[in-house]
């Protein structure tokens, strides 16, 4: 929370901020309230259209949005409430009140009248009709309203059957559908195509890149709603026990290499390059989990997809691995052979096929991983690059090891 305001209850103050922030779009209306105090942004937004108060509120980060819902006013908090009740990165989330609502007797005149006076306080891109159950049966475009004669019906104007959305529908689902549509603003209706509100399609572009831009914390650890100003101790919590995890999947690695001590301890050498296979392997990996969490971000793992997916990461890992193990190969000969280590052909060959193994099992993990914590109901962005780390390290220095005691030491 900022530093108090030192005149949070200055009417002209306030007055000021309430005019700005209504010729303003939601996310500048943000900037200018951003240094106010609780107060003030609170007695602001009661003076707005809830629709617009809900846009703003949104728009704030968790720790401030806890402390400014209570101070906002009732219609505020129940329309805020209302979307809680939806699934998390779901469409409802981002469910705004429907202002312009008419019945398809409603004249084009009442309908122009009515919405004179709606976007004094709020924006109206379409007008919606319902029946008297409030199911959703057209919408009308402010083009046909303009240029229809004042007594029709806007039953007889209006586009039957619009798209729409449920509220539970996955933002990365809404994407999809909206990709090649670009409306403004979509309607969303409950099963039995009841007008629950509406979702402005900048709202799902805006919180699609949030959540893309979250993937690459995300992977490490870091929790999508810790921002900048996060207090410490949130942080710490968010992050910590990552980090735990972490540590306890690389003593899964100090544990494969501890098995092999006698053969490091004869072939000195060997340790010298057990950084260079797990960092390969690792980059590996990376890549091939990259193009996964992309491809689960925009629905591509369709029937088929999954198989697809290994083979062609089994393939780009095996010749990866066969291009950097020749390179990698022909760096141990010569190292081995300046250092007067014994086999250095015979060492040379070792990290050449550990190196090729790797780069296939540490591709094939790449694509597996994040696909089975997705399966198990886990966050395959949150955890799957610490379980890679672990699968790439135990399997190239294992292999590597393994290797070499079985074909150089007698």
């Amino acid at each position: 929370m900022n530093n108090p305001d030192p005149e949070p209850q200055d009417p002209i103050k306030i007055k000021r901020l309430v005019a700005a922030v209504r010729r303003r779009a939601p996310l500048d209306a943000v900037e200018v309230l951003r240094n106010e105090s609780d107060e003030n942004i609170a007695q602001v937004l009661r003076q707005l259209h809830p629709t617009m108060a809900f846009k703003i509120l949104l728009r704030f980060n968790e720790t401030r949005r806890e402390v400014i819902l209570p101070l906002a006013g009732q219609v505020i908090a129940e329309t805020w409430e209302a979307a809680q009740a939806y699934p998390e990165d779901s469409v409802g989330r981002l469910m705004e009140p429907v202002t312009a609502v008419f019945s398809p007797r409603n004249t084009v005149a009442d309908a122009v009248a009515r919405i004179r006076e709606l976007v004094q306080e709020t924006v109206v891109t379409y007008a919606y009709i319902v029946d008297e159950q409030r199911r959703l049966l057209g919408l009308v475009v402010m083009r046909d309203l303009l240029t229809s004669g004042p007594d029709e019906q806007l039953g007889d104007i209006m586009l039957y059957a619009p798209f729409n959305f449920m509220p539970e529908t996955s933002i990365s689902d809404a994407m999809q559908a909206v990709i090649y549509r670009h409306y403004p603003v979509y309607p969303v209706c409950n099963k039995d195509n009841v007008l629950l509100g509406v979702v402005h399609g900048y709202m799902l572009f805006e919180q699609q890149k949030f959540e893309i831009s979250a993937q690459a914390g995300q992977m490490v650890g870091v929790d999508k709603e810790e921002h900048l100003y996060t207090p410490w101790v949130r942080s710490l919590r968010f992050r910590h026990p990552w980090l735990q995890l972490n540590l306890l999947t690389a003593f899964v690695a100090a544990f494969v290499v501890s098995l092999f001590e006698q053969t490091i301890a004869q072939l000195v050498v060997l340790a010298a390059f057990l950084p260079v296979l797990a960092g390969q392997s690792g980059n590996t990996g990376c890549q091939a989990l990259a193009v996964t969490l992309r491809a689960m971000t925009l629905g591509e793992f369709k029937a088929g997809a999954y198989r697809n997916a290994v083979a062609k990461e089994s393939l780009l890992g095996f010749w990866n691995g066969v291009l950097v193990g020749i390179v990698a190969g022909v760096a141990m000969y010569l190292y081995a052979t300046v250092s007067g280590a014994s086999n250095p052909l015979l060492l040379g060959l070792v990290v050449a096929l550990a190196m090729t193994g790797a780069c296939v099992a540490s591709g094939i993990t790449g694509v597996v991983v994040p696909l089975t914590l997705r399966r198990l109901g886990a966050d395959p962005v949150t955890a799957s690059s610490i379980f890679l780390t672990t699968a790439t390290d135990v399997v190239s220095m294992g292999l590597f090891l393994w290797l070499a005691k079985v074909f150089i030491l007698p």
